[in-house]
């Protein structure tokens, strides 16, 4: 009888030992997954933090602007520059287009530009000298040339300036003396080949080069003296305007005071003077300055 319940002693006892074995095994089996799901958590929680930060550094890098307000006779030029500009920096830069005289207006009355690519040495002296421009930033960049264009509609022949007194031409447009150096240069060249006084009555004067090109493209005005940049559009023909006639119009740029990003914008005015830019400048008939 004592042998009898001495073995049962034995064998409970042996089923709690084989229970706390079988319960540690279970425990040791339940703390590596514990510890195998706390890795994968944490590595995860770390691959997540990666991403955001890379997504933030991205949206950073994508979000860098700058914003260019450009003479018009770089309508063409600076859109070529710029896209190439962009594809290497990944800066994007927006672009505004107007008479120099027009924006450097508003650049006196505080617009938010970042670059000023004028058509114009005295404009950018100006901004200079009332503290507007970033030092050591202001620089010639280019030499612009005139053109005289004819719309291909027009039976009229135009060759040379004289050829705007034939009574066929009713109208000639040209950009605004007062705020544009293209107009300025239009009115000289027409001063000195002695046919001011008999053909401003034929003038219609657009706001920049680009619009008087327009009145031309369109029909408005039979002819135009535009810059020569410009002139290369499907609907005109075109002709240079002897260079003697008129005084260079040398175009400069500068970084402008008032710029978020002075470094991009640096880096935008030496691509410009740089060969790339120098290519597309020379593509589009501008020259180097001083000629």
């Amino acid at each position: 009888m004592l042998g009898k319940e001495t073995e049962g002693l034995k064998k409970a006892n042996l089923s709690v030992g084989l229970f706390f074995i079988s319960g540690l095994k279970i425990e040791k089996e339940d703390e590596r997954v514990f510890m195998k799901r706390i890795f994968l958590i944490i590595f995860f929680l770390l691959l997540t933090l990666c991403s955001i930060a890379d997504a933030a550094g991205a949206a950073q890098k994508e979000s860098r602007r700058i914003t260019v307000a450009g003479a018009a006779d770089l309508s063409f030029a600076l859109q070529e520059i710029s896209a190439d500009f962009e594809k290497e920096t990944n800066i994007k830069v927006v672009l505004t287009f107007g008479s120099t005289g027009m924006l450097a207006r508003q650049i006196e009355h505080g617009a938010p530009y970042d670059v000023f690519m004028a058509a114009d040495t005295a404009v950018i002296k100006e901004l200079d000298d009332r503290g507007l421009t970033v030092a050591g930033t202001s620089g010639v960049y280019a030499g612009g040339a005139l053109a005289i264009v004819k719309n291909k509609g027009s039976k009229v022949e135009v060759s040379e300036l004289k050829d705007l007194l034939k009574p066929e031409v009713r109208w000639v447009s040209i950009a605004q003396p007062l705020h544009a150096p293209y107009g300025r240069a239009a009115m000289e060249a027409l001063k000195n080949a002695g046919i001011w006084s008999t053909v401003k009555h034929k003038l219609v004067y657009g706001e920049n080069v680009r619009q008087a090109l327009t009145y031309v493209q369109t029909g408005d005005a039979t002819a135009g003296i535009v810059a020569l940049s410009v002139a290369d559009v499907p609907e005109v023909t075109y002709v240079r305007v002897p260079p003697e006639l008129y005084n260079p119009v040398n175009q400069s740029a500068c970084v402008l005071a008032v710029s978020k990003d002075k470094d991009a914008a640096k880096q935008f005015v030496a691509f410009v003077k740089g060969p790339v830019g120098s290519i597309t400048l020379k593509k589009y008939q501008f020259t180097a300055p001083n000629r």
